[in-house]
């Protein structure tokens, strides 16, 4: 079992920046996948970035260029660097560990919001 503890949501204006931290519960946090998703009101929940176990990045087109997910395994966090936010990236954004298909599990959500 890991628990993910996501961190950093909050208000921010147009064109500011965030950066969302993700703490992992398991020493073994390294050997898994690592992503971040957000879900907005009515919406599917849609992948944004993904950093595998070896450092493979995957962005969503979206955000490319401006998010960049990164890991550091000595402190079993992932992070969500954040800039030139738009109000449509408001949304509540999850973090995610993912080990093969069967172990996958979810951290509780934090709120982001980009308003003027």
């Amino acid at each position: 079992q890991v628990q993910l503890v996501e961190s950093g949501g909050g208000l921010v204006q147009p064109g500011g920046s965030l950066r969302l931290s993700c703490a992992a519960s398991r020493s073994a946090f390294s050997i898994y996948d690592m992503a971040w998703y957000r879900q907005a009101p009515g919406k599917q929940r849609e992948l944004l970035a993904a950093i595998t176990s070896g450092g493979r990045l995957n962005y969503a087109d979206s955000v490319k260029g401006r998010f960049t997910i990164s890991r550091d395994n000595a402190k079993m966090t992932v992070y969500l660097q954040m800039n030139s936010l738009k109000p449509e990236d408001t949304a509540v954004y999850y973090c995610n560990a993912q080990l093969g298909p069967r172990y996958n599990y979810w951290g509780q959500g934090t709120q982001v919001t980009v308003s003027s």
